[in-house]
């Protein structure tokens, strides 16, 4: 009687996505993603503010808050990228999706449905 020997995650990617470092990492990518669409449509509520009516205070408040959000957004892919072993073009392409107004929306989309299958990005 033979056994087949159990499959590691260096084989089979997809195994890992039971783990509860992957699972934490689409969470907090999930939020993230939200709530940097979110900040870049406010920001773009606040350009308009800013270049159309004159309102420069909408920019001077928004502007650093969705950068620094970003920031974080950029740190939640690598973490998520890493434990689910992206390859780097689907990494990049991921971040730039937070740089389209709505672009991270249909990205948090497709990145769950991707990791929840054990695909690659």
């Amino acid at each position: 009687m033979t056994a087949e020997s159990p499959v590691t995650d260096e084989e089979n990617p997809a195994q890992a996505v039971g783990d509860a470092g992957v699972k934490g990492a689409l969470a907090r990518f999930r939020v993230l993603a939200y709530i940097v669409g979110v900040g870049l449509l406010a920001l773009c509520f606040a350009m308009i503010m800013n270049y159309v009516f004159d309102q420069p205070r909408f920019s001077a408040i928004v502007g650093p808050v969705h950068g620094f959000l970003y920031i974080v957004y950029l740190v939640m892919i690598v973490d998520l990228a890493l434990k689910a072993r992206w390859s780097l073009k689907g990494t990049i392409l991921v971040m730039l999706s937070g740089v389209v107004p709505i672009g991270s929306f249909f990205a948090e989309r497709k990145v769950t449905q991707k990791v929840r299958a054990g695909e690659a990005i």
